[in-house]
């Protein structure tokens, strides 16, 4: 059997071309996407070309026993010693704080989506609510969080979630330049939505903040150089935020992959898990909270 033909049984006829594709890169370790796309039967091809070309090259790369981002080790070397502001202040770590879980630890908690969540969340008089890195999430279970490649949602989410009162002010946590500032009008997106370019001693990667205010627009502009304590946003309401209790995604990307449009993957599959880890890492690398405070 011939090289082609090898790529194109593997693929023929694969619900789910993400594991496929991982099982051919480990047994061909010089594999290239350029190469699969161009051996897939046709149905399979066009497949995997209406998604994410760098997820097929990160799945390809962690398949042959890679980082899924390579800049991915370097970056968890420098953010281990550099420099952070608080992304709140008073600081999230120096006061009370409560785990907001989904997977019913909390069963009276309303959803998030849900507006008679502001008023649980009021009565518990904290500052702030957390929401874990990681965590699987039941609400992103609709066709809005799948693609052609599987029939697999995402579901585990790629950021941290900090809740607190709309209009919060959000600060930047290291110095970097302002790559995105867009609107994500889509229902349980992000709504106005931030992201930050900084370089880890030659290493580029982006930080996300999503969920915000209104007032971004005013307060960041494309190109803008942030200093690290500068003010960057609030956090938004209802209207502009996605249709959310008032909070903050924060996420960490090592790679953009090819999404060039101000938006980023919030949650990943479980069944890439250690792909998505790689691609966007624990944002408590930045945020330095202690782990018990995403326990309930």
């Amino acid at each position: 059997m011939t090289r082609a033909e090898t790529i194109a049984t593997a693929l023929a006829g694969q619900a789910d071309l993400y594991t496929a594709l991982r099982g051919l890169a480990a047994r061909l370790p010089d594999l290239t996407l350029t190469e699969v796309l161009q051996a897939a039967p046709k149905v399979e091809a066009k497949r995997l070309a209406g998604v994410d070309q760098g997820l097929l090259r990160a799945v390809i790369r962690r398949g042959q026993g890679q980082a899924a981002a390579p800049q991915e080790p370097a970056l968890r070397h420098f953010l281990a010693d550099a420099p952070v502001a608080p992304l709140f202040l008073p600081e999230i770590a120096k006061g009370p704080s409560i785990a907001l879980l989904t997977r019913s630890e909390r069963p009276e908690m309303p959803a998030f989506s849900d507006r008679a969540f502001d008023l649980w969340f009021a009565s518990k008089k904290v500052p702030y609510g957390l929401g874990s890195y990681g965590e699987k999430r039941s609400v992103y279970a609709t066709d809005q969080f799948a693609d052609s490649a599987s029939p697999e949602r995402r579901t585990h989410h790629l950021g941290i979630d900090v809740f607190a009162p709309a209009m919060t002010p959000i600060y930047a946590p290291l110095p970097g330049k302002v790559a995105f500032v867009t609107y994500n009008a889509d229902p349980l997106d992000y709504g106005h939505t931030l992201i930050l370019q900084h370089d880890a001693n030659g290493v580029i990667f982006h930080t996300l903040y999503g969920h915000l205010a209104g007032t971004l627009p005013s307060l960041c502009k494309v190109g803008d150089t942030v200093t690290a304590g500068r003010l960057i946003a609030h956090l938004g309401d209802w209207h502009e935020n996605g249709g959310w209790a008032a909070h903050i995604h924060f996420q960490i990307m090592a790679d953009m992959l090819e999404q060039t449009t101000g938006n980023f993957f919030g949650v990943g599959h479980e069944s890439l898990w250690n792909v998505w880890q790689s691609i966007c890492p624990d944002p408590n690398l930045i945020l330095r909270l202690p782990a018990d405070r995403f326990h309930v």
